[in-house]
């Protein structure tokens, strides 16, 4: 047996595949709101630099709660009020990267006489005419959809009939006939099927601007700052553009 046939046989003996020797495993909490663009460029990334992506996807308030409670990691990528927190705390770098931004919207069950949400009345109106309004309650959409709702004052009459899930997609209650509507990211309902999409009106929508930073404690801060700059490069820039995501903040 030649050394070819031997390194083969190794291969799958070990499950098939190789890493490439200098190649890491990054361990990536972020954000639900890159989920989808994040999944599509994770191949890609991996096929150019040989190096694995571990990720865990949570609500950046979730994922402050694991930071602060001593999970390892070596990138997070979060939102800002969370990113200054996390900074202050020391549980991240103060470099921060500016990776993309996504506005917020509204889902209805595909098919269905959706109300016209383009003006903040009629956005208020729908919210008060719906059986069920579903939402997150530690995403940064419901966080500031709960602002909206005390600033409009409609909050108990919302709350009374929200479907309120602490983090998730909130438009697969909709799909599935559980809720009239659903607020979170453009990004994140649009990786639904079964439902129809709005953005928030203009004169109340809010950006979304997911940041990217590394851990003080990381062993891989190199490649860490690399994958945040792959995700600048125009496969990448393709790739979350197609999830809704406008990259820079």
């Amino acid at each position: 047996m030649n050394w070819r046939a031997a390194l083969l046989a190794v291969a799958v003996v070990l499950g098939g595949s190789i890493t490439p020797a200098g190649a890491v495993e990054l361990v990536v909490y972020s954000s639900t709101g890159m989920q989808a663009a994040l999944t599509d460029i994770q191949p890609l990334y991996e096929r150019k630099t040989h190096n694995k992506l571990a990720m865990t996807f949570l609500t950046a308030n979730q994922v402050k709660d694991k930071l602060d409670a001593g999970a390892a990691f070596d990138v997070a990528i979060v939102l800002p009020p969370v990113t200054e927190q996390l900074i202050a705390a020391g549980k991240i770098e103060p470099g921060i990267v500016p990776l993309a931004k996504s506005g917020l919207g509204i889902a209805f069950k595909e098919g269905a006489q959706a109300p016209d949400v383009s003006t903040p009345d009629g956005f208020k109106a729908a919210l008060l005419h719906a059986d069920s309004v579903a939402f997150t309650t530690t995403g940064q959409s419901g966080l500031y959809l709960a602002r909206l709702l005390e600033r409009w004052d409609i909050a108990d009459q919302v709350k009374a009939k929200a479907t309120a899930i602490p983090s998730g997609s909130t438009a697969a209650y909709v799909a599935k006939g559980q809720a009239d509507m659903a607020i979170q990211l453009l990004a994140e309902l649009h990786a639904v099927p079964g439902v129809q999409i709005f953005p928030f009106p203009a004169a109340v929508q809010n950006f979304l601007k997911f940041q990217g930073s590394i851990s003080p404690t990381s062993t891989h801060k190199k490649t860490g700052a690399s994958f945040l700059k792959f995700l600048s490069t125009p496969a990448a820039v393709k790739m979350l553009r197609a999830k809704y995501m406008e990259p820079g903040n």
